[in-house]
């Protein structure tokens, strides 16, 4: 069946198609059934082989599916014939959110064992075919990971086999991925001809025993290979080493009788012993511990070095945009697990990834206020961030001073952006502040109405990426600093060493500091302000960060006082 494809040549993609979750770009389409297909760099270069309706379509993928023996649902198929190419394909039905099939060896060493979601299994993957962690002379080869098709259609709950609690599980260990419980997720990749060692042994007349016997060396050495790169499969299956069809072709090749046949075995165990094989399925994989705190301290180390240089322009990937709002520079692009905005302070585009909501939205946090959602954590890169949520659009709530709250229904709450660009302004003046890293708009509505509208009316001329208002009244918004523990060229060489925070109201509270001292300081900082005519007036003294050292001493400035750095700026304006 030749089939001629609709489309246009894949190759006009936008910006806008591009995406990157869990570390792996995707080109994210539409499908013609309003599904969605996430194609990696690999089917990509397929270009309309893999669109859906090429080896998808009901009565095509019926009639040409071959059923591969396991628990799962893993289907061959090819595709359709277009323009006299075709394409072998393995399709697997996720099996994130079910229970996982419990036997001895799991039970006794991944008692923990999840499936993978489809991007967790693409991104780790995709880290064992470029082999990074373990002996470069050692590679682990697997199937190419082609696409993710999510089809329309939503299923009953009852019908999915999923566990509400697993689900919750997956998504707090990577939120943001938006994984839908009601919705499948197809898993592509390209078939590996040849045969796995089962079916190559019993195609030399082994089984029973002497099969048993011959596999299980072989295993062993299989999973050794893995656990020396880094990865474990917690349910690694004879049947999941691949000898490949060209290896096999010359096994085949030794003739007949039993002498042939003790060659052929012999050849097949040196094919493993020499690393000549694949492994596939994948669904269970996982890295091993020490490449887990591995891939933290080396993303933590080159977040150190990009947030030291963030300021110097770096080639830039097609799917992030250098703009400038307020004056201050920003990547952004897209939070595709979310369906949210992200705007990254600064020119260097390998900052972006580390501030994606999936990093950090759903770590462990601290609040730091009992009255606004202001939270510590520490993200899955080991980096020690504040996220706030932002105000705009609000009035002031019962927990205000009476006193301040005319004040701030004169001025109201500054945007996220206004935050960023004060913080900028006040910092390029002299006056120590605490780092802005990042603007994050929600991808989920906001519930609580707009209160207050100026600043959505004086935003209005500013635009995001994909044509809404920058500033959106139905959005929430949250700024992201960091967690001051020194100047970024200290942190830097100073890895593991940590500052403690305290503003200066937990400072006077505690004894740390008098509160005479802590009135003055804020006193001082509200009269800088003013010298770059700003208005610092309704600053308080939990807005004020001082540092204590790793050696317990409070951190000076240059003239020996505490170094006061300023925390909040929804409500400094421009005077």
């Amino acid at each position: 069946m030749n089939v001629h494809h609709k489309h246009p040549h894949r190759s006009l993609i936008t910006a806008g198609d591009l995406t990157n979750i869990l570390q792996v770009v995707y080109v994210h389409k539409k499908t013609e059934n309003d599904g969605d297909i996430y194609l990696t760099r690999h089917g990509f270069a397929h270009g309309p082989l893999l669109d859906v309706e090429n080896w998808y379509e009901p009565e095509w993928f019926a009639a040409n599916r071959v059923r591969l023996l396991g628990t799962s649902y893993v289907y061959r198929v090819p595709t359709k014939d277009l323009d006299g190419k075709s394409l072998k394909l393995v399709v697997k039905y996720s099996r994130v959110g079910e229970d996982v099939p419990i036997n001895t060896h799991i039970l006794n060493e991944f008692l923990n064992a999840e499936f993978n979601s489809p991007w967790e299994e693409f991104m780790l993957v995709m880290e064992m075919r470029e082999g990074a962690f373990g002996p470069k002379e050692l590679g682990v080869r697997t199937q190419q990971p082609l696409a993710i098709y999510v089809p329309p259609e939503q299923m009953q709950l009852w019908q999915t086999g999923r566990s509400r609690s697993r689900i919750s599980k997956i998504v707090n260990k990577h939120p943001g991925l938006g994984l839908d419980i009601l919705r499948q997720y197809i898993l592509v990749y390209e078939w590996i001809e040849g045969l796995n060692i089962v079916e190559a042994f019993e195609s030399f007349g082994c089984c029973g025993e002497e099969l048993n016997g011959l596999l299980h060396p072989l295993t062993l050495k299989v999973i050794d290979d893995m656990s020396m790169k880094g990865f474990a499969v917690a349910d690694m299956k004879p049947s999941h080493i691949i000898v490949g069809e060209a290896r096999m072709k010359e096994i085949s090749a030794f003739g007949d009788g039993e002498s042939a046949r003790a060659e052929k075995i012999a050849a097949v165990q040196q094919a493993i012993e020499k690393n000549d094989y694949s492994v596939v399925d994948y669904e269970l994989a996982l890295r091993t511990p020490p490449h887990e705190e591995l891939i933290k301290k080396s993303r933590r180390h080159t977040y150190l070095d990009a947030q030291r240089d963030k300021f110097k322009p770096a080639p830039m990937p097609s799917h992030l945009k250098r703009v400038e709002i307020f004056s201050v520079p920003y990547i952004r692009g897209f939070a595709e697990s979310t369906g949210g905005h992200l705007w990254v302070i600064g020119c260097n585009p390998r900052l972006f990834d580390y501030f994606l909501p999936e990093r950090w939205r759903r770590t462990p946090c601290r609040p730091l206020s009992s009255h606004h959602e202001i939270y510590y954590t520490l993200t899955k890169d080991n980096i020690h961030i504040v996220w706030k949520t932002s105000r705009v659009g609000e009035l002031p709530g019962a927990d205000e001073a009476p006193d301040r709250v005319d004040a701030i229904r004169e001025r109201g709450f500054n945007s996220p952006f206004e935050d960023c660009a004060i913080a900028q302004e006040i910092s390029n003046g002299g006056i120590p502040t605490v780092y802005m890293r990042a603007i994050y708009m929600t991808g989920s509505e906001k519930v609580e109405p707009v209160t207050d509208p100026r600043r959505f009316e004086s935003h209005r001329g500013l635009f995001s990426m994909d044509g809404h208002p920058l500033l959106r009244g139905d959005r929430n918004y949250v700024t992201i600093r960091g967690f001051f523990n020194g100047p970024d060229e200290w942190v830097a060489a100073h890895e593991g060493r940590l500052c403690q925070p305290f503003d200066l109201y937990t400072a006077a509270d505690s004894g740390l500091l008098p509160r005479e001292d802590c009135e003055k300081i804020l006193d001082t900082t509200r009269a800088r302000l003013a010298n770059l005519h700003l208005d610092g007036r309704l600053l308080e003294l939990n807005d004020l960060l001082i540092s204590v050292d790793p050696a317990g001493q409070i951190v000076l400035d240059a003239e020996k006082k505490p170094e006061a750095r300023i925390c909040n700026f929804e409500l400094i304006y421009k005077t």
